[in-house]
């Protein structure tokens, strides 16, 4: 018999590379300690540890506050730990976050959350956390973050695409813990991680734009970098942003933005809020795509991550 749980996958990044540039020992050394206090900050926040997999962390937790409260407070602690360490060994942190049923056999765990926690993890980058709609529904503002939509994401071995969001841990404190800001050397660091294009198309009109030539406006304004001449479009009605590594739209419309990315039935609405886009798919300026004289904007991306080392 399961129970209801939320289950956390916390893995290291790049750590063939640390083993390359420590050798074997001392980044054995150095993997085994940081897996350790990953799990210690597991179970002061109420979770336990199932188990610990080379470079990552499996804990359970009964309450989503807990899970998020535990891999938040391991992301800001990393961080702090990263300004001590040469550029050429950072091992940064990812994790994904899932809420449902679990089974405990034999001290291990199986089910459905934890397939789709592990599954989060893999697809999430350095220093992100992804979860699904199931765990931010159970979360309050006192958490003190804000959760950017990821869209519906159709997961290996899931039929259908599942709601996710990435945590913004970085923007907010958490009961009065002050958020670090990342000094210029990070941020270059982290702008020359990636680069990408997104392509853009509205009946006649084409355009293609790199991450290097954002924010891109959408909207019937001649000031609109893209111009969609439709009266129920806002003059300046989104706004196309790079952001650590992702093209994020933003709405700043009166009558809302709706993305729908492909291979999805789903419609994402923004109002006055942002959404990350990934793939390719279609944006709805003004009115839903239910309406079939809707502005339509076809997008699609490409973006690379070169390796650090």
């Amino acid at each position: 018999m399961g129970v209801q749980a939320t289950v956390v996958f916390a893995d290291l990044t790049e750590s063939t590379a640390f083993f390359d540039a420590l050798g074997n020992e001392k980044a054995t050394r150095a993997v085994t300690r940081l897996t350790q206090w990953i799990g210690d900050v597991c179970v002061a926040n109420q979770g336990r540890v199932v188990k610990k997999l080379g470079d990552g962390v499996l804990a359970v937790f009964t309450t989503a506050s807990d899970a998020a409260n535990a891999v938040i407070e391991i992301q800001r602690g990393h961080q702090l730990r990263l300004l001590k360490w040469p550029a050429a060994i950072r091992m940064e942190i990812k994790a994904g976050i899932a809420s449902g049923e679990v089974v405990e056999v034999d001290g291990d765990c199986y089910g459905d959350a934890v397939n789709v926690a592990s599954r989060l993890s893999d697809l999430s980058g350095a220093n992100q956390i992804w979860a699904t709609e199931a765990v931010v529904d159970q979360l309050d503002d006192a958490l003190g973050v804000r959760f950017l939509s990821l869209g519906p994401v159709t997961l290996r071995g899931k039929l259908e695409p599942l709601s996710l969001y990435r945590v913004e841990w970085q923007e907010t404190g958490i009961g009065g813990n002050v958020t670090m800001q990342a000094t210029l050397g990070q941020i270059s660091r982290r702008d020359a991680q990636s680069e990408g294009q997104i392509h853009l198309s509205y009946l006649n009109l084409s355009q293609t734009l790199s991450s290097a030539q954002m924010p891109v406006h959408l909207g019937r304004s001649a000031q609109a970098e893209f111009l969609v001449d439709d009266p129920r479009v806002s003059r300046l009605h989104a706004r196309i942003e790079w952001r650590n590594g992702a093209f994020v739209l933003v709405d700043l419309s009166s009558f809302g933005t709706w993305v729908r990315f492909a291979g999805s039935d789903t419609d994402v609405p923004l109002r006055r809020d942002e959404c990350l886009l990934h793939g390719h798919g279609e944006i709805a300026l003004g009115v839903p795509f239910n309406d079939l004289s809707s502005p339509t904007v076809i997008f699609s991306l490409s973006v690379s991550h070169p390796s650090l080392y």
